[in-house]
């Protein structure tokens, strides 16, 4: 059975990738998201098949400095140990490390665009599109300025 992680920031972009569970049971899968109040009702739902890094984010550059860091590693650890043939993330910030890593493994990468945005690019994206194996936009629109990227619809 492939193994796929499933990874986003906490909010809209866990929204977003929550959409997908339906498929999870198809796969031995992983979620990551940030610890949050938030999202710690999760852990009772998903059990061992949840693990959480440092909620953190550029509004809070002193905190974010620390976590940045901290993230990338346990990123790097949570992978060796799971071990994932795919990483499927809808992003933000929390999920381009652990793309990266994929990629330095070899293992493919899926990323899916955020719902919110129909005319400019993210920062996420930006980084992830150039080593993303499928790049999935929401809006045809987006396929201007993401030309290799597939459309894939709304994801609610």
């Amino acid at each position: 059975m492939k193994k796929v992680m499933f990874i986003s920031s906490m909010g809209g972009h866990l929204t977003e990738m929550m959409q997908l569970k339906s498929i999870f049971k198809d796969y031995d899968y992983k979620i990551v998201t940030e610890e949050h109040k938030s999202t710690l009702g999760l852990k009772n739902k998903y059990k061992s098949k949840i693990d959480y890094l440092k909620a953190g984010n550029k509004d809070h550059m002193l905190k974010y400095i620390f976590v940045v860091p901290y993230n990338i590693i346990k990123s790097l650890i949570l992978f060796l140990k799971f071990k994932p043939d795919v990483v499927v993330t809808t992003g933000a910030h929390t999920c381009v490390a652990m793309c990266y890593i994929a990629k330095i493994f070899r293992k493919k990468v899926i990323y899916i665009e955020s719902f919110a945005n129909i005319e400019t690019k993210t920062l996420t994206g930006r980084l992830v599109y150039p080593i993303a194996d499928k790049f999935i936009v929401q809006w045809h629109s987006m396929l201007k300025l993401y030309p290799k990227a597939v459309y894939g619809g709304w994801i609610f």
